[in-house]
This record gives C-alpha cells, sequence and structure tokens, in this order.
C-alpha cells in the first residue's frame, strides 16, 4: 500500500521534514490498525513495514511511504488467524478519509503547539488563518491511497523490500551520460503508461533535486509496526505460524571457513558493548556518587590503548558529565562507537580513582576533600 501527501501539504513537509514524516508515519500506523481492528473490515491486529521515499521517478519532491502489510492477522483473544478476504484487503476510500482526517488534526495540533515553520514561498502560513485556509483546502482533496495486488510469495517480498528499503532517490543505472555541466537519466512517466523517457537537467539542477530528499539525522524512514514491532516480533510470529501450521525456518549453520571480521572492526565493536554495559556501583562507593558513574566492567581494549583510570575491583569508572561538556569532549554527532584514541585521551584527563577517598568526590583536588570532610 502506498500513502502520499497532496501538494499543498508537501510543501510544509519539506520545511518541517522531522514533525512532518513523523506525523506522517503516525496517522499511517493509526489508519492501518484502526480500520484492521473494525469487524466489519477485519477484526485482527495486523502488522506492517513502513518505508519513506520522498521522490519521484524525475526527482521532484513527492512524500509518499510505501506498506508492506501481511493478507490478514491475528484475533484479539491470540486463538486464531483472521485472513483477508480473496484479492481485498481493506476498503481504500474508507482508508483515504480516516488518513486524512488523522494526519491534517495532528498537523493542526502541531501548528497551534508553535512545531512548525514557514520560509519562503510558504512564509505567509505563519498567520493561523492562511494555515487554516490550506488545511480546508486539503480536506476537500482526495488523498491517494493505493493498495498493490499480492505478491505471488516470499521470493517476491524479499525482491520488493530490496528495491525499495535502501534505494536512494536516483540509481546509477538510470544515469545516461554526463556531457559537461548537463546531465541526462531515464525517468518513468506514469501519466503515460509508465513509458521510459528521457530527461536532461542543468548539473546545478540535478544536484538540486537531488538533495531535496535528505533527511534528518537520526531519522528512521523504515519502521515496523503491529505483529512486527521490534519489540515482540519474534514472539508474535512464531504465534502466526503454529496458528497456521508452518514450519519456523531452518537455521543456517555458519560455515565453518568463514572468515571473522577484520581487527580493527572487532576492537570497535568491542569498545562499543564495553560502553554499553552497565554494573552496581563498587562497594565503599558513597550514595551521593552511586548515579555520578557508569561502570565499564571490561574495557580489555582501552587497557590495551591507553592507561585507564581504575577503581574499586579493577573496573574502569566513566564520569556522566553534563551533555553541553560530553558534545564538546566528542563533538556533537559522534557515533556510539567512539574512536578508541578519543576515548583513550579522555580517559587520561580523569584522576586515579583508586587514590581517592571514600568520603572524597573523585574530581575534587587532595586539598578540597580535606577540607570539605567532617
Amino acid at each position: 500500500m502506498v500513502f502520499t501527501l497532496p501538494q499543498q501539504i508537501a510543501a510544509i513537509g519539506f520545511q518541517n521534514k522531522n514533525t512532518v514524516y513523523t506525523i506522517l508515519f503516525r496517522a499511517i500506523a493509526e489508519t492501518l490498525r484502526k480500520l484492521a481492528a473494525d469487524p466489519r473490515h477485519l477484526g485482527a491486529e495486523i502488522g506492517f513495514i513502513a518505508v519513506l521515499h520522498s521522490w519521484g521517478q524525475n526527482l521532484h519532491y513527492h512524500p509518499h511511504i510505501h506498506c508492506i502489510v501481511p493478507g490478514g492477522g491475528l484475533s484479539f483473544d491470540q486463538s486464531r488467524w483472521v485472513a483477508c478476504r480473496k484479492r481485498f484487503f481493506l476498503p481504500v476510500r474508507v482508508l483515504s478519509r480516516l488518513f486524512r482526517r488523522l494526519f491534517l488534526g495532528e498537523l493542526k495540533q502541531a501548528c497551534d503547539l508553535d512545531q512548525l515553520r514557514f520560509f519562503g514561498d510558504t512564509a505567509d502560513l505563519a498567520d493561523p488563518a492562511a494555515f487554516n485556509r490550506i488545511v480546508k483546502e486539503a480536506r476537500r482533496v482526495d488523498w491517494v491511497v493505493y493498495a498493490k495486488p499480492p505478491f505471488a510469495g516470499p521470493e517476491q517480498v524479499l525482491a520488493y523490500l530490496g528495491r525499495y528499503t535502501h534505494r536512494i532517490a536516483i540509481s546509477n543505472s538510470r544515469l545516461v551520460s554526463i556531457d559537461g555541466d548537463r546531465v541526462t537519466f531515464r525517468w518513468k512517466d506514469y501519466r503515460t503508461g509508465g513509458k521510459q523517457k528521457l530527461m536532461t537537467l542543468d548539473a546545478h539542477e540535478f544536484i538540486r533535486r537531488f538533495l531535496l530528499h535528505t533527511v534528518p539525522d537520526s531519522f528512521h524512514r523504515i519502521r515496523h509496526y503491529g505483529l512486527l514491532a521490534n519489540g515482540h516480533r519474534q514472539l508474535k510470529l512464531d504465534l502466526c505460524r503454529s496458528l497456521l501450521d508452518i514450519p519456523p525456518p531452518e537455521q543456517t549453520a555458519e560455515e565453518p571457513d568463514a572468515k571473522p571480521p577484520p581487527l580493527a572492526q572487532r576492537l570497535l565493536r568491542r569498545n562499543h558493548d564495553d560502553h554499553r554495559r552497565v554494573d552496581p556501583a563498587p562497594a565503599g562507593t558513597p550514595a551521593s556518587m552511586e548515579r555520578q558513574f557508569m561502570i565499564i566492567s571490561s574495557a580489555a581494549s582501552l587497557q590495551r590503548s591507553a592507561s585507564a583510570c581504575r577503581g574499586a575491583e579493577g573496573r574502569v569508572l566513566w564520569p556522566i558529565v553534563p551533555e553541553r561538556q560530553r558534545h564538546q569532549a566528542f563533538g556533537r554527532r559522534k557515533p556510539a562507537d567512539r574512536n578508541v584514541k578519543d576515548t583513550a585521551n579522555t580517559l587520561k584527563t580523569l584522576p586515579d580513582l583508586s587514590t581517592c577517598s571514600a568520603k572524597a568526590h573523585p574530581c575534587q583536588t587532595p586539598s578540597t576533600a580535606s577540607a570539605k570532610s567532617p
């Protein structure tokens, strides 16, 4: 299934991608789950995968979400599988109207909470009267919800996922030529039945269109809902297989001669795992300090990199610093598995906790600690 935003709403979404994309995912998820739960339509708990795309074949801004939905769901008492009717899942017209109502309701709420910004051609929408006028116009438009025919089998599902999940705005196979400052590429004109055509653009215009489709930092373009949600997916899928009498998938054994990952990758992975492991505070730690430290129980990779600051029981104590200081130390957008050298350099600046008094804060100097101790 494909859910598409109309053009006047897409212009707002381009300048407020994080907010509008989040509303789009939420409205689609609520639409599908609410209609599927209605006994008049299906009366079951469904699951689906949603993938955000923001481009058309000509690289114009065209935000829409592809949803891959199984043809049925679990009954509410979890005792049986409820299958949809043959070649029919949910009424498209009802889906379109409910999706429109839910999305515009949340968009209006975001505007009331001052979560939207307007610039350039949409600067006049900062006026509440102008914004309400656009919302009213969007309510009178039929929103496009397209239900594709079902897949023939698991192989076709995997092929579809491979094409759409990690696709970028244009692939190399569609590029025909680059002549000086002109780029020519193939595109399908769906208004003429999907006929293949060639389009030639100036290099600056081509790059401009390509960059229209960047997503906000840390935004997830692929999301899972219902039965396929990450929290309980395996449990729900096992239940579905048992109700449908489908054997579990065969576990592929690892090849004995498979090569291990490179040394650098293993060290970074180990360093990443060490940073995520949290243990209780060591014995003798004052209550006021227990919440100020994460204890990394195994830090073999850090020990090989540099001399670490050690505390009780030979474990490394990592201070939780304020967010602003952490950004200054590691950069605003550092990945989770930080560079080992950066981590080691930071650890060098910490005091030796093994010499600190139990009553003294580890970041105090001995003179300060003795002055404040009773």
